[in-house]
């Protein structure tokens, strides 16, 4: 909740953390699993709780999400470390942008969760995915010690393939499932 309501105090916190591992078990994980499990039962909640067809429906909403959010937090993560190496001249850290990544998909985890249960409100989620602009505005110099001049294009970057990272291979999972079903 801190990355949401000050984010840059949590990423001095999560600058200083011992455990590099910390991100997977402890955030990243469990988010993801929330956040099936609020679309499961939101599903379960739209469709209705009558029949196999309704949980048919809610096991295939929760898996695209859950397999969207972990590819794309994956993809994503590939994505900004081979971003820093080609078009800043950094040193690749794979295991220091993972870091960032998960800890950056805070807002499209939370807005997941609401989505999930109360899917009304997808157009005003679509618009508070943004704030992850700011979330990672702050977190680029303090953990991933971005110079000045590049931190508004690696945090544009950045904010682009956390948001579209996963929306992308969600949209490709659902047309698959149509297209196989």
């Amino acid at each position: 909740m801190k990355l949401i309501s000050s984010p840059a105090k949590a990423w001095e916190e999560i600058s200083i953390e011992e455990d590099r591992q910390k991100v997977y078990i402890a955030f990243v994980y469990p988010m993801i699993g929330l956040c099936a499990l609020s679309v499961f039962i939101g599903s379960l909640l739209t469709n209705g709780w009558g029949g196999p067809q309704s949980f048919q429906i809610a096991m295939t909403a929760c898996c695209a999400v859950a397999v969207a959010l972990f590819g794309g937090y994956f993809l994503a993560a590939y994505a900004i470390n081979e971003m820093r190496v080609k078009m800043f001249g950094l040193v690749s850290n794979k295991a220091l942008v993972q870091r960032f990544a998960g800890y950056a998909l805070v807002v499209p985890f939370l807005l997941q969760i609401i989505t999930g249960l109360l899917p009304d409100f997808r157009i005003i989620a679509w618009l508070l995915q943004f704030y992850i602009v700011y979330v990672i505005w702050e977190g680029a110099p303090i953990l991933m010690k971005t110079e000045e001049k590049i931190r508004l294009k690696f945090t544009l970057i950045s904010s682009a393939l956390l948001i579209f990272c996963p929306a992308i291979i969600q949209f490709i999972f659902n047309k698959l499932t149509t297209i196989l079903n």
